[in-house]
This record gives C-alpha cells, sequence and structure tokens, in this order.
C-alpha cells in the first residue's frame, strides 16, 4: 500500500517543500510476512507565510464587503459572509494567507475601495 504525501508542508506558518523521498518498510501486524511501502518527505526550503488581516469600519456596508471578497480574494460568498461578520463582530478577521507577492496587489485592491487592511 502507497500513501501520497502532501507536497507543501506548513510547520510554524512557513512553507516547506520536500526534496525528496524515501521508501520506509511496514511489517503489518495482521499478517506479518506482508510489508508496505511509505513516501516520506525530507524538507528544504521554508517560505514566510503573511496574513491579510481586514479591519471594520462604519463606513462600508454588508454587501459592498462580501462582494469586495468575493471580487479581490476569490472567496466564495460564504466565506466572504462569514468574514464580514467577525470583522463587524471581533473588529477585524484574517481574509487571506499565503506569500508577500500575492497579498500585495490583494491588499492595494482593498485599499483602492476604501477597505482598511493590513499585511502581517
Amino acid at each position: 500500500m502507497m500513501t501520497n504525501v502532501e507536497s507543501t508542508f506548513i510547520i510554524n506558518e512557513k512553507i516547506a517543500k520536500p526534496i525528496c523521498n524515501i521508501v520506509v518498510h511496514h511489517k503489518s501486524y495482521d499478517n506479518p510476512k506482508r510489508e508496505y511501502e511509505e513516501e516520506v518527505a525530507l524538507l528544504d526550503e521554508v517560505d514566510e507565510i503573511y496574513k491579510l488581516v481586514l479591519w471594520n469600519d462604519e463606513v462600508n456596508t454588508f454587501d459592498f464587503v462580501i462582494e469586495s471578497l468575493i471580487e479581490i480574494c476569490e472567496h466564495t460568498p460564504e466565506q466572504a459572509e462569514q468574514c464580514t461578520l467577525l470583522v463587524h463582530y471581533k473588529g477585524k478577521c484574517t481574509v487571506k494567507t499565503g506569500s508577500l507577492e500575492v497579498l500585495k496587489s490583494m491588499h492595494e485592491k482593498l485599499l483602492i475601495r476604501s477597505l482598511t487592511s493590513e499585511i502581517v
């Protein structure tokens, strides 16, 4: 039985990419003569993950914020509505995570729409 290993891992809020696979043999306790193979990934590079945080304001409507999250952050309508409610009741919400390059353009587009956001 072969198991697939994800191509990226998140460790301490950083992305690690595997550089090679190692085959490990297991003996089954149900059938000691049968062996299984499993892929194990070794980690090499580590990239930082950033967060795009949207802050509450008293100006923009729920519908406008939801529409903006759908268009800019590629949220589903349900995700956008949940984030908008969190922003309203908690004061802020992480609406997207990823590399600085990806989040920077989203942040700028939110600012153009007069939505208060920051990358942390």
